[in-house]
């Protein structure tokens, strides 16, 4: 993970994965995110509430990360 921060496109592939990561276990369990958004569960609560309220934004972005790793990396 430590690596990831110093190469941007890492970076972005982390922080994707992380958004839609907490979007799908917010919808198998809403009540894990929900109990707590103070500190480290807050910002996977954020990470969630990103990936339910700009899903097409989220779901074209990964989109067109796959497309740079499998075509330009």
């Amino acid at each position: 993970f430590q690596s990831a921060l110093f190469n941007f496109q890492s970076l972005l592939t982390v922080v994707l994965l992380l958004i839609c990561t907490c979007a799908y276990v917010k919808s198998l369990f809403p009540s894990l995110l929900d109990r707590n958004k103070v500190g480290l569960s807050g910002t996977l609560w954020k990470c969630a509430r990103i990936g339910e309220r700009k899903s097409p934004f989220v779901a074209v972005s990964c989109f067109m990360m796959a497309f740079s790793i499998l075509f330009w990396s």
